[in-house]
């Protein structure tokens, strides 16, 4: 069986990130957008008993009982936002909601993550570990504040190189299982700049 066989991401959000900067150039944290792809949303109207009629908007009620849905993080979910100084991880902290739309059928969350720090050289990424989510960047990175975002985009070649590369010694029947953590090799990386 091929290793291309084993299917994965099964979820897609688009991402959106806008990094919140002091005027003394503090990192204050990255405020995330995600919209899910069409499958996902209609599922959590299914789930959810949202939109009976089938027209891709909500009422303000659903809304309301759709906000807050992807904020029950369970314990070790680090919310596939990361954000690095001179390599080392910085924490994040717990998300904060910031709302929930539904456009063209598709739900769009936000959410903030505030940080603490200097921002010169904050590097920052959007990734699924096991890549079970397939986060894509999207638009340039938006920055509140003294500074200016560098988008490095992942070498996407190299990444599902790997993976197959990872699968082949893997066998077929493990596979799913066993799928390898390979999510942040597919992740567009993103790099701030405070100087002049």
């Amino acid at each position: 069986m091929p290793a291309t066989a084993v299917a994965h991401p099964h979820v897609f959000v688009d991402t959106k990130l806008k990094v919140v900067v002091s005027a003394t150039g503090k990192f204050e944290g990255i405020e995330v957008h995600w919209t899910y792809d069409d499958f996902y949303s209609l599922l959590l109207f299914a789930d959810l008993g949202l939109d009976l009629d089938g027209d891709g908007e909500l009422t303000q009620g659903e809304l309301r009982r759709l906000d807050g849905f992807d904020m029950q993080w369970v314990a070790g979910f680090e919310g596939d936002s990361y954000a690095y100084r001179n390599g080392k991880r910085i924490k994040l902290g717990k998300p904060q909601g910031r709302g929930v739309s539904v456009t063209q059928g598709r739900i769009t969350t936000v959410h903030f993550r505030p940080a603490r720090g200097p921002a010169e050289g904050v590097v920052i990424q959007a990734y699924d570990p096991t890549f079970y989510t397939a986060y894509d960047l999207t638009g340039p990175v938006e920055v509140d504040g003294p500074c200016r975002a560098t988008i490095e985009p992942a070498d996407l070649d190299a990444a599902y190189t790997m993976v197959e590369e990872l699968l082949y010694a893997t066998p077929a029947a493990e596979a799913e299982d066993s799928y390898p953590e390979v999510g942040e090799a597919f992740a567009d990386t993103v790099s701030l700049s405070c100087a002049g």
